[in-house]
């Protein structure tokens, strides 16, 4: 997780919310401040379009004074989170786009997207993590088989009690298992924030800090839609007093609790399989020289 990212997350530790809990879905027309606010940069936020349309759009943009950001008005535990997203286009070397899900404990819980900016001409790298009760180190990255700055693409998380699938348009390309009987943490009582942000990564996102941020092309532009969920909203005085029992009763009744969601279906595997094979360039579990023993969770991340 980068330094701006880093920083966002401490200054969430003074939000307060009502106490309750309850199911949630967003509709269709709903609008970017119903659910979010600018939490930095907000001079750097744009919301392009007319009329009704307004708001169903929002532009984060970066130049060499500051990103910008935004994060969900309150976490959700469970579900199935996501929204679209068009990325920097052209030399977007250095800069971090981010989409993710993070809890203010202080062992936080946190599932990230990050897009790592590219020279001209090369293909973005998404790069995919898990933190559980403060613990991450899980990094993935990929090829993306797509030119992600060419028009939107859906990234989304469907969290229940068993895996975690981390999702772009209708392909899975990562899975988080429920591991505890190995030892191993699970994302499974601290309700997520969602957040999204652009900022100056340029110390290490493109070839290791190679390729430094071409300011000369300042703003870098991302721009988000369609924010989609299906979860349990929670509000409550400080996460860690927040009431869940909702939260709970929902995911047992709910489509993405129920027992054909919490294991892989065959298309699924075939996906995973075929990122495995083509698009991979790191994976944790491979990592010998970070790790001298194979975290025991890798057992489960790529199906046989």
């Amino acid at each position: 997780m980068g330094t701006m990212k880093v920083a966002v997350v401490l200054l969430c530790f003074t939000s307060v919310f009502l106490s309750a809990a309850q199911a949630y879905q967003t509709k269709k027309d709903a609008k970017f401040w119903d659910d979010f606010y600018v939490n930095f940069g907000d001079w750097q936020v744009g919301y392009p379009g007319s009329g009704e349309d307004t708001g169903k759009v929002v532009d984060l943009a970066l130049d060499n004074t500051t990103g910008s950001g935004f994060r969900s008005k309150y976490p959700y535990l469970y579900g199935h989170l996501g929204m679209k997203l068009k990325l920097v286009g052209g030399n977007s070397a250095g800069t971090v786009t981010s989409y993710y899900l993070a809890s203010v404990y202080e062992k936080w819980c946190e599932l990230d997207f990050e897009f790592l900016g590219n020279v001209s001409g090369e293909p973005y790298i998404l790069q995919t993590n898990v933190f559980a009760e403060g613990k991450g180190d899980r990094e993935q990255r990929i090829y993306l088989w797509f030119d992600p700055s060419e028009d939107y693409h859906y990234y989304g998380i469907l969290w229940n009690q068993d895996l975690i699938l981390f999702l772009v348009d209708d392909t899975v390309v990562r899975v988080f298992h429920n591991s505890k009987d190995l030892g191993i943490p699970y994302l499974e009582y601290q309700p997520m924030y969602v957040y999204s942000s652009i900022w100056n990564g340029e110390q290490w996102a493109t070839r290791g800090g190679a390729d430094k941020t071409d300011w000369s092309q300042q703003p870098f532009i991302a721009s988000y839609k369609d924010f989609d969920v299906d979860s349990c909203a929670v509000f409550g005085h400080g996460e860690e007093h927040a009431d869940t029992h909702e939260c709970y009763k929902k995911l047992y009744s709910s489509w993405y609790g129920d027992a054909e969601s919490g294991k892989l279906t065959q298309k699924q595997i075939d996906d995973l399989k075929r990122i495995q094979y083509n698009y991979v360039i790191y994976d944790y579990c491979t990592d010998t020289e970070r790790f001298e023993e194979t975290p025991k969770e890798c057992a489960r991340n790529w199906p046989q």
